[in-house]
């Protein structure tokens, strides 16, 4: 990257990094069990929610227990259950249309990160009606209240419940963004262990990476704060721990719990400290070819991970010391090693593929450069990449052999 660029990228970092402490970061008031989600409506004069979920998990009884407790508590509810893996445009209109039409005041996203971006944009479009998504795209466009919010996990990874961002994807173009505004996080969260209890192996593997992904591309990065090092650092060790128990057993409920703090601590922390290219390519290839976010940040890691070199060494051995991996008398380098060695195998111990065959050598460029456009100079990386590095990583992540 040329020096003129690079100064301008670090500079805008730099700023972004000291205005943290006056920037309106909240976390999410917790709830114990669904009944409280009726009395908070209650006392906020709220009467009808809009329920955001996928057509799986409706299928599949998660709701019901939500659901049910509305039902008994007399309170009203309308169910969009058309959420899909990378939500569109088309869902967020779909969604709005629905809570208008039906008189809901509120909004109740159950799901993973998809029914509650998708939940997070119906709320920034009830808000910004004469703008489109796409206008809201970047940072702190919004800037208004949104209707109350309640975000309920289904699974350990996005720790969207905590979150600045929502990211959708343009129904026509395929091109994948990210709104972020702090009036997108939820207002209240529901952790419920008992939801994730079960979960297909394989969609435990790429949530949990997920979350791992947060974690560590908030604290390589380079504006990291003391409780999002903190946060990064707990749920990287948690994970490490308790990602092979949780894949293994469905039924782990101590794993399960684990995994589902571990997604809202990383969550916490990489709202705060911004995430790395991992997301700038993974959100690429998600917008292109539909690949699930988790499995495309699972495969990325490693590779954006090595690419960083020696700028990332240390901090990657703190984390391996931290969580156990090995002990603090492994040099910087061998330890960063380590730690990346040790991404893979849980990889494939996990059955996740070592490369995504989906991509294409004529789609590279134009991935690259949506990547870069995205990562620079929002991202605060522990090494800036341009596009043509970008490429080289997107091809070895397809596992193309070099031209």
């Amino acid at each position: 990257m040329n020096v003129f660029k690079t100064i301008y990228c670090r500079t805008f970092q730099f700023f972004c990094r000291a205005a943290i402490p006056f920037l309106p970061y909240r976390e999410p008031v917790k709830l114990n069990d669904y009944a409280e989600i009726a009395y908070v409506m209650s006392r906020n004069n709220l009467s009808r929610a809009l329920v955001v979920t996928d057509k799986t998990l409706r299928n599949l009884g998660v709701c019901d227990d939500l659901l049910n407790s509305l039902d008994g508590k007399a309170v009203g509810y309308a169910v969009y259950d058309k959420t899909v893996a990378n939500p569109t445009t088309d869902n967020v209109a779909e969604a709005t249309e629905l809570y208008l039409s039906e008189g809901c005041d509120c909004l109740i996203a159950i799901g993973g990160g998809s029914s509650m971006d998708c939940a997070k944009a119906v709320g920034a479009q009830l808000v910004r009606p004469n703008k489109t998504l796409g206008q809201l795209k970047g940072l702190m466009k919004v800037r208004r209240k949104l209707p109350l919010l309640f975000a309920i996990p289904t699974t350990a990874g996005t720790g969207s419940e905590t979150t600045v961002a929502a990211v959708i994807t343009d129904g026509a173009t395929r091109r994948k963004y990210a709104i972020n505004d702090f009036c997108l996080i939820p207002n209240y969260v529901l952790l419920d262990t008992n939801l994730t209890v079960g979960l297909p192996p394989y969609v435990t593997a790429t949530t949990g990476m997920d979350a791992l992904t947060h974690a560590i591309e908030a604290y390589v990065g380079r504006s990291t704060t003391r409780d999002s090092k903190a946060n990064a650092l707990n749920a990287a060790k948690l994970i490490f721990s308790n990602l092979p128990l949780a894949y293994a057993d469905g039924g782990n409920i101590e794993a399960r719990s684990n995994m589902l703090y571990a997604s809202y601590a990383a969550g916490l922390a990489f709202t705060k400290s911004y995430v790395g290219y991992v997301h700038a390519i993974a959100h690429a290839l998600g917008g292109k070819y539909n690949v699930a976010h988790g499995l495309a940040n699972a495969v990325i890691l490693p590779v954006v991970l090595d690419a960083y070199g020696k700028s990332a060494h240390k901090k990657l051995w703190k984390i391996g010391v931290f969580a156990g991996v090995f002990d603090s008398s492994v040099s910087k380098s061998e330890g960063a090693r380590r730690v990346v060695e040790q991404i893979r195998r849980l990889n494939e111990q996990m059955g996740i593929p070592s490369a995504l065959d989906c991509i294409a050598e004529a789609d590279v460029e134009t991935l690259a450069a949506h990547a870069e456009a995205e990562g620079n100079p929002l991202y605060p990386v522990p090494k800036l990449f341009t596009a043509k590095q970008l490429a080289e990583i997107i091809r070895k992540v397809g596992g193309i052999s070099a031209s």
